[in-house]
């Protein structure tokens, strides 16, 4: 396998994005060493998922502290539209930072493009808060229906409904505060994003403290912490990013419906909301699948799903935090570091899911035995523990090639990847249960992530031509070096 230097418009444009002359993010997208770079977007990105994941067992450890069943299934019933609402900010907000990535990085060598970042930064927020408003809206209005279809009932009815209207409410500042944590990560200033959500999730356990143990105000009080603490998140980005953001824009004045800015906005974000709405379909499937065998092994299968949340977290960290990088390397045209790039991620990708699945299967029994207080369930425990972690060492790998799609503007690869585990996994999760009963319930998924990874890995091949042609018109200069990562 070839290297190739560099070109001279290369590394004169290095050369002027220091960490004195920037103070520091972009710098790591544009010239620091990959490592290092690979480092500074990822680490913190982690971190911030796990402090998410342990608020979430503590927030419904205030919901259970009121011993009513009936409002921690409110708060279960309401997760899906959460997912939904999230899935709203992530259509503008990973759809426009993917391609303000890129705008960053061509505007290295074509100046121009500072005003084009101005209008996407601009389409993305406000986009969001106007789609955000309109769902809510619409949500408010179908309220009654809204609940039932979500599946609340009997008791569970009322509180429900409590929770999804203030929810609903709440959209707007829900999908600013995803779209704009996505802006800021699009900078490469990955500490500052992992700040804002951490300062979000402290905000969120005073305000459940306040409204749910103080004034007693139950589900509508978490909901209201949720949104509450949202706000606090969008307060400080949009703060940061008007104060420190060189290119980015907030201003309203800069809001535009060009087709230049719809289509690759659009192309990329659209994927985030399919992905997200199968994620919802599968796990209401898979739910109801595994209920018919009894609680015991739906127990083992939560366990297995929490242990495997370390270092799935972990990689996605890499597979999500590696993405301006990424797609500030194709806008620059340098096929050198996205090259680089891509297999710095699949090293730390790889390293890190072995690592852990050897590490964790060695110490299965131990494990488990914190968890599971019946050893009956064990033998079925380590089996789905197996088949998360191995889907867990797939999933990483394909999220990685989603991420490569969605930096390099592939829009319909991107949706494709996005829809995929969802379209298989219903119909494979469904025979298997038929045909192999609960065996075939917790393999199904890993079948489904090694099939949608053989999907990603043929869309990669395919995309070469298309990939190495964009870097080619983005940097004349490097068209005729070879593009290791996406063509050898």
């Amino acid at each position: 396998m070839s290297t190739t230097a560099p070109s001279q418009a290369s590394v004169t444009s290095d050369a002027s994005v220091t960490p004195d002359a920037t103070g520091t993010n972009r710098w790591y997208l544009s010239a620091a060493p990959i490592a290092r770079a690979l480092v500074h977007l990822a680490v913190p990105m982690a971190a911030a998922m796990v402090v998410s994941a342990v608020y979430n067992v503590i927030n419904a450890g205030f919901i259970g502290s009121l011993h009513n069943s009936a409002l921690l299934a409110a708060v279960t019933f309401g997760t899906p539209l959460l997912g939904l609402v999230m899935a709203i900010g992530g259509v503008f907000g990973v759809g426009g930072g993917a391609l303000i990535s890129r705008l960053l990085g061509a505007a290295e060598h074509e100046p121009g493009k500072a005003a084009e970042i101005k209008r996407v930064s601009s389409f993305a927020v406000w986009g969001s808060a106007l789609v955000g408003a309109v769902f809510g809206g619409a949500g408010l209005l179908l309220l009654h229906p809204l609940v039932t279809l979500l599946g609340a009932n009997g008791a569970a009815i009322g509180p429900t409904t409590s929770f999804v209207a203030v929810m609903l409410v709440s959209v707007p500042v829900l999908a600013v505060a995803f779209c704009l944590e996505q802006l800021v990560r699009a900078e490469g200033a990955a500490r500052q994003a992992m700040i804002g959500l951490i300062a979000s999730t402290v905000a969120n356990l005073v305000f459940d403290v306040l409204f749910i143990l103080i004034l007693h105000w139950g589900v509508a009080g978490a909901a209201l912490a949720i949104g509450l603490s949202n706000a606090v998140a969008v307060v400080y980005f949009a703060t940061w990013l008007t104060r420190r953001s060189e290119h980015i824009s907030l201003a309203p004045r800069w809001f535009t419906l060009a087709p230049a800015v719809l289509k690759p906005v659009f192309g990329v974000g659209v994927g985030e909301l399919l992905q997200s709405a199968f994620l919802i379909v599968t796990s209401l499937v898979l739910n109801n699948l595994a209920a018919a065998y009894g609680d015991g092994p739906l127990a083992a299968m939560g366990v297995a799903v929490r242990i495997a949340q370390v270092p799935e977290f972990l990689v996605m960290g890499v597979t999500i935090g590696v993405l301006p990088l990424l797609a500030y390397a194709f806008g620059k045209g340098d096929r050198a570091r996205l090259n680089a790039a891509v297999k710095a991620s699949a090293v730390a990708v790889g390293a890190i899911s072995l690592t852990f699945a050897v590490v964790v299967f060695l110490f299965r029994d131990q494990l488990l035995g914190l968890f599971l207080a019946n050893r009956s369930l064990f033998a079925v425990g380590i089996t789905i523990l197996v088949a998360q972690l191995t889907a867990m060492i797939v999933n990483g790998f394909t999220g990685l090639i989603t991420s490569l799609f969605q930096a390099t503007g592939r829009a319909t690869p991107a949706i494709v990847m996005s829809m995929a585990q969802g379209v298989l996994f219903i119909p494979i999760v469904i025979f298997a249960n038929l045909w192999f009963g609960l065996p075939g319930i917790i393999w199904a998924l890993t079948v489904t992530e090694i099939i949608v990874f053989l999907v990603g890995a043929v869309l990669w091949l395919a995309s070469r031509g298309a990939i190495a042609r964009g870097l080619a018109e983005d940097n004349p200069e490097q068209a005729g070096a070879p593009l290791e990562a996406v063509q050898d």
